[in-house]
């Protein structure tokens, strides 16, 4: 098969095989497409192309990105976004070989997930019962937080989830994840009592809508936006702002702080690994395992900080 005839056909072919064949998300596929960039704009300063590009010229690359002062995770995304790409035109014979093949990484520092204790959750979720402008804000951001905790979603999932899955006071949710993977999650008993509060406030919005000869929404959280429900980014705000209203510290709390709490509190309670690593939607148990190690941290900071014996000694002179 001939190679497309410029860059951007090698990089939009590509994004539409993940999107299409692997179930790539949008994010994914944004990252994708904003390292691939990047990589065709270095190229075509040293006037060459994907095609022409060789083991060498993608190693320079990746010294040149270095040399950027580029953090080691950056690095690793943008080597691996081309790794992708050539792997793929290799399939496609677009080429006879695969550059980037035999090409290391500069791997990825293992850094322990940030986490909230119990305490910390409360006042966050507290916060977003008295957070908003109005009342319906208010018990929307009770229903995104108790959900979130209860569940452990990724916020893309939890952001986009349909009115459908929904209905009918679930004990259990239905989450599309990545690469269109499919779980149950459970919800607790504060989750379903604020989801069922916030579907009577939505529906009672949307019927008005609607009168007004608006549209209604096949999304539980819905928005006016492109994307038709909140955002990623609206939510990111909104829990800042959460954690600013609760005394938590903000740097402390992300979309993906509760997710980690979610996991990290189920294995202090005694969940075994390959349930949590089940309602996470972790392809491998290896992935759910660091929550092992953020437990065991945090009980070294409880023995150091209350056991009698870890305390430095008074001077009595």
């Amino acid at each position: 098969m001939v190679a497309p005839a410029s860059h951007d056909l090698w990089i939009s072919t590509f994004l539409q095989a993940q999107a299409a064949e692997l179930g790539a998300s949008p994010n994914t596929l944004l990252a994708y497409g904003r390292d691939l960039k990047d990589f065709a704009a270095w190229l075509e300063r040293r006037k060459t192309t994907f095609d022409q590009a060789d083991r060498d010229r993608i190693e320079r690359y990746l010294i040149d990105c270095d040399a950027q002062g580029l953090s080691q995770s950056t690095r690793a995304r943008r080597l691996s976004a081309i790794k992708q790409l050539y792997r793929f035109a290799f399939e496609e014979s677009w080429r006879e070989t695969n550059p980037a093949i035999q090409i290391k990484g500069p791997g990825r520092q293992k850094r322990l997930p940030k986490t909230l204790d119990v305490p910390e959750v409360d006042r966050l979720l507290q916060a977003a019962r008295e957070t908003g402008r109005t009342e319906t804000d208010r018990i929307r951001n009770t229903c995104l937080m108790e959900v979130l905790y209860a569940t452990g979603m990724r916020v893309t999932e939890l952001v986009s989830l349909p009115v459908s899955s929904a209905r009918g006071d679930p004990r259990m949710l239905l989450v599309l994840g990545k690469g269109g993977k499919e779980r149950m999650v459970p919800l607790s008993s504060p989750a379903r009592e604020a989801l069922a509060l916030w579907l009577k406030t939505r529906d009672e919005a949307e019927d008005q809508l609607v009168a007004d000869g608006g549209q209604r929404s096949r999304f539980l959280f819905p928005s006016r936006g492109k994307s038709g429900h909140l955002t990623r980014h609206m939510f990111f705000h909104l829990i800042k702002e959460l954690a600013v209203q609760g005394g938590v510290s903000p740097e402390k709390v992300t979309p993906h702080t509760l997710r980690h709490a979610f996991a990290t509190h189920l294995l202090a309670n005694g969940a075994d690994l390959r349930s949590i690593q089940t309602l996470l939607g972790h392809a491998d148990v290896a992935t759910t395992e660091i929550y092992t190690h953020v437990l065991d941290e945090r009980l070294a900071e409880l023995v150091l900080e209350h056991h009698p014996l870890a305390k430095e000694p008074q001077d009595k002179g």
